[in-house]
Formats: structure tokens, C-alpha cells, sequence
């Protein structure tokens, strides 16, 4: 078995995992760079509406936007460090030193929009693909930064810890701690273990599990999975928040239509052009991203209507091409022209706000075993995430924990590294037609029974499914050799159970949790 050792091992190179290598290699440290694809195939990269750069005289204005959208749960600690250190991030990394091209009015100043939950503009875009221009040049910079080492395609398998992967027998007496991970080469079949004194978990999402999501194959939870397995510390897996407006047409891939059109003036009608969402909250079309959602949910189902409508109208079309050309060429691909009709929209799974617990250095539970980003848990967004809070919180839970590692890296702090184990692989190739499968009985279970609206008795009955299916799935995994696939269905099944039980747990409804009561 090949063994490869490092300061910091980062799994996960979207916005999160990559700025963290950029803070931690320019602290002096190597990094190893895990991702499933290539540099730009990361959740960060669809991010379309924009990235919060809030530098008003009363930054008390965007905290109380993000606890109001929170349901009033969210941690008042994360939402400050979000609030003061934000800014500094955004400017300093994004703009001063990538130069990235984000929108400017005529007399030079950042071009400023508003989405739902804000009371002000306060996010800065390039048109409508703020996700893509960033990652881009992050990703850019870490190539040419020495001291990082990327490795696409490679899957993490499980996390090393002294308890159970070294082999040094006395290590099982040590606190729970994590030095590094298995992670499968694709390439050539073999598992490599990382050695790493700190190893990070910026793994991204898991709307994965669900039928209908926003987020990028492969968004299963995988580093919520494998903290599970290792005795980490989770939290809030019940809030998972959709997306109130996802691009809908029979047989057509389903693609986000950022909440930007809504703050730009589009709103939300049904099939008669009718205005529901008035009646349903003050703001209107502009409501937190849980209440559109599920009054879209409510009304869908008591019509028998496909999908409802974002109706474009109050935009000139030269403003709409201009401003979201992405959208506009998607769109008309599939024969739409949002310059002339409405754009059919359903709601779909988007984002975590639960995860891994951590402070606000990015600590879990498990020694030298941290998380970043979506993977993590701060308590930021509570019930229910705050529209273009995401890519901020990755720059700020990237520069804070990167720091924090570096102080530690850097002192007189003694490393226990031993030789892991030897992986052993069975010899049986898995049948790829039974994954699918799987994959798929997990993800119509997700999306039936603990989608946006739930209740006990659809959580019990997901339970009962996924428990056999685990079942089934573990002892596949046993007798088969580790495939990218195969390792994405053992973590889905795990995270679902998860989101079951978490839900199961809570029968209070807050945010994007929401229970109905049974008669």
C-alpha cells in the first residue's frame, strides 16, 4: 500500500477546501488536495446569484437578516464572525489579490443586488455565474502555488484514526483522533493512505440523497458519512433547505434559476399568472427560501399543477440578457425565451445547514479532524440559510480555521503519525446495475417521505426503508472491491439514515423543517 505524508490533507476542492489550501500553503505548510473530479466540478462552481460583500455602517443589519431567515435559531456567535470578518475575506482574497471580475456600475463602484430574506443590496455577482468566476480563479492560483499538490479523481474511503487504524496496538488507548485517510485512485484501483497531521473535511453537500437537487453529482454527505463513522460529532441534519426555484420540463435536466431575478423584480405566479405568494408572507416572492418553497409545495398539490411559474415581465429583455445570460441560454436550449414567457420552476433539494459540528475554528470532537463549508455545522444558518451567505461562510471558515491550524502546525505541538494499517480489497468487481439501483430506491425514499414537507409516519416508513437497505449495502461493500460508485452509495445510505433520524427527532417545525401533523 502506498502511503503519502503531509502537514494538512484537505478532501474536498471546492471554494472551501481550495482557499484553505491557498491560507495554509502560504503559511508555509503542505497540502494535499483530494476532489471526485476536476478542479471546477464542486458545488461553489453553480453557484449563480452572488457572494454578501456588506461593508454598510451597520453590519447589526445583515445579522438580523440572517437569524430572521434562520427561524431565530441560528448561532449568534457564527453569525458575527460572519458578519465582522466577511468583508476583510471577500476584499482581500477575491478582489485585491484574484482580481475577480465582478460587476461594476458605470462610475466604477461594485454593482450591488438583493435576494430573498435580504433588506438590502448588499451582494456583489459576476451576471450569473458568481460561483464559477470565483472558483476559477481560486483554483487558478492554487496550481501555481508551491506547496499544494491536487489530486482529481481521488475518492476518500474512510478517515484514519489512532482507534482503529494504526498499528501500534497501544494507540487505541489515545483520545479519538484522526491522522488522514484511505482514499481510492480510480486510476489504477489502489487504495493510497494519507497521513496528515491535520485533515479536513470540505466534502460539500448532500442533496445528493434526494431525487430533485440543485447540487452536483456525486453530493451525497460523503464527509458527513465518514465523521459519522469515526464518532464525530453532527448536528442540524434536519434542516436541509431547498431551492424554491429549479428549472423545470419533462425529461430535462432540472438546473438552478437563481433567487437574483426575484430581487431583480421576476415573481412567482401559477399557471393563471395569479400571484400566490402574496398571500402567503410579507414579502411576498422575496419570503425566506423554506416559506417559497413550501407554499410552492402547498400549492402544487392542491392544483395538481406540474410546476409553478417565474413570471419575468417587469424586466426589460436587454436588462435580462445582460444580467443573466447563463440562465437566458439555458433556458432557451430547451425552448424557452425568458425574455417572452415564464420560466417553469419546482422547488428541489439545495443545501445542508446541518453537518459536522464545529467551533468556529472549524474543531470537531475528533482531534486534528476538522470541517469547512457546507460539510460543517457553526450553527450559521440555523433552520434555514440566508440566500449568498454560502460562499462567503467558505472563505470565513476557510481563513479561520486555516489560521487556527497554522498556529498549531507551526508551535511546539507533538504529532503522533504511525504506519496505518494495510488495506485489504476483495477481489469481487461490484455490479454497477445494482448501485444504480440502490442509489436510486434511496433517493426516490429521501424525496417522498423526509422531502419539504414531512411527517412521523413518512419518517418512519423512510426509516424502515433504509435500514434493509443499509443492510443490503453493507454486505455488498464487504465482498466487493471499493469503486468511486460504490463508495458514493455506502455514504448515501448512511447520510439518509442520518436525515431520517435527525428529522425523526425534532417535531418542532423551524425553517426548512416542517412537520404535519397526522390526525
Amino acid at each position: 500500500m502506498n502511503i503519502i505524508r503531509t502537514d494538512c490533507l484537505v478532501l474536498g476542492a471546492g471554494l472551501a477546501g481550495s482557499a484553505y489550501a491557498l491560507h495554509a500553503a502560504k503559511a508555509g505548510f503542505k497540502v494535499e488536495l483530494l476532489s471526485l473530479g476536476p478542479p471546477l466540478q464542486a458545488n461553489s462552481d453553480w453557484a449563480q446569484g452572488g457572494i454578501i460583500y456588506d461593508t454598510s455602517p451597520d453590519p447589526a443589519q445583515l445579522a438580523r437578516d440572517i437569524l430572521a431567515a434562520s427561524d431565530g435559531v441560528a448561532n449568534p456567535a457564527a453569525i458575527d464572525q460572519l458578519a465582522r470578518e466577511g468583508p476583510a475575506a471577500v476584499r482581500e482574497l477575491l478582489i485585491d489579490e484574484l482580481g475577480v471580475g465582478f460587476d461594476r456600475q458605470p462610475d466604477g463602484a461594485l454593482h450591488l443586488t438583493r435576494e430573498g430574506g435580504h433588506s438590502d443590496r448588499r451582494i456583489i455577482h459576476t451576471k450569473d455565474t458568481t460561483g464559477h468566476s470565483i472558483l476559477a480563479a481560486v483554483a487558478d492560483r492554487v496550481d501555481a502555488t508551491p506547496g499544494i499538490t491536487r489530486r482529481s479523481g481521488f475518492v476518500a474511503v474512510d478517515l484514519l484514526t489512532l482507534s482503529h487504524n494504526s498499528t501500534d496496538l497501544h494507540d487505541r488507548y489515545e483520545p479519538l483522533t484522526c491522522f488522514g485517510c484511505y482514499a481510492l485512485d480510480p486510476a489504477t484501483g489502489e487504495v493510497t493512505a494519507f497521513v496528515a497531521k491535520k485533515t479536513i473535511l470540505a466534502t460539500g453537500g448532500l442533496g445528493g440523497i434526494f431525487l430533485h437537487t440543485t447540487n452536483q453529482p456525486g453530493s451525497v454527505g460523503h464527509g458527513v458519512a465518514m465523521a459519522y463513522r469515526v464518532g464525530a460529532r453532527l448536528i442540524d441534519l434536519e434542516y436541509v433547505q431547498f431551492h424554491p426555484t429549479v428549472f423545470y420540463k419533462k425529461g430535462a435536466q432540472h438546473f438552478l434559476i437563481t433567487e437574483a431575478l426575484r430581487g431583480e423584480g421576476a415573481v412567482i405566479v401559477d399557471s393563471q399568472g395569479r400571484r400566490f405568494m402574496d398571500k402567503v408572507h410579507p414579502l411576498g416572492s422575496l419570503a425566506p427560501r423554506d416559506v417559497v418553497a413550501r407554499a410552492i409545495q402547498h400549492h402544487l398539490a392542491a392544483t395538481g399543477e406540474a410546476c409553478a411559474y417565474l413570471d419575468l415581465s417587469a424586466l426589460k429583455s436587454e436588462f435580462i440578457r445582460d444580467r443573466f445570460p447563463s440562465i437566458h441560454e439555458r433556458c432557451l436550449a430547451h425552448g424557452i425565451d425568458i425574455t417572452r414567457e415564464p420560466i417553469p420552476i419546482v422547488p428541489a433539494a439545495h443545501f445542508s445547514c446541518g453537518g459536522v459540528h464545529t467551533d468556529l475554528s472549524g474543531r470537531t470532537n475528533v482531534r486534528h479532524l476538522n470541517a469547512i463549508g457546507e460539510t460543517a455545522c457553526t450553527g450559521l444558518h440555523g433552520a434555514n440559510r440566508l440566500a449568498s451567505t454560502s460562499l462567503l461562510e467558505c472563505l470565513v471558515s476557510a481563513q479561520a480555521t486555516a489560521r487556527a491550524d497554522a498556529a498549531e502546525l507551526g508551535a511546539t505541538v507533538s504529532f503522533h503519525l504511525p504506519a496505518p494499517r494495510e488495506w485489504r480489497s476483495p477481489v469481487k468487481v461490484p455490479d454497477p446495475l445494482l448501485i444504480r439501483q440502490d442509489l436510486s430506491q434511496i433517493q426516490q425514499t429521501l424525496w417522498n417521505y423526509a422531502g419539504i414537507i414531512r411527517s412521523p409516519r413518512r419518517l418512519a416508513r423512510a426509516r424502515r426503508i433504509l435500514l434493509e437497505l443499509r443492510e443490503d449495502i453493507q454486505a455488498f461493500y464487504r465482498d466487493c472491491r471499493p469503486t468511486s460508485d460504490l463508495i458514493e452509495l455506502r455514504n448515501a445510505v448512511q447520510t439518509a439514515l442520518l436525515v431520517v433520524h435527525a428529522a425523526s427527532l425534532n417535531p418542532v417545525s423551524k425553517g426548512c423543517h416542517w412537520i404535519e401533523a397526522e390526525e
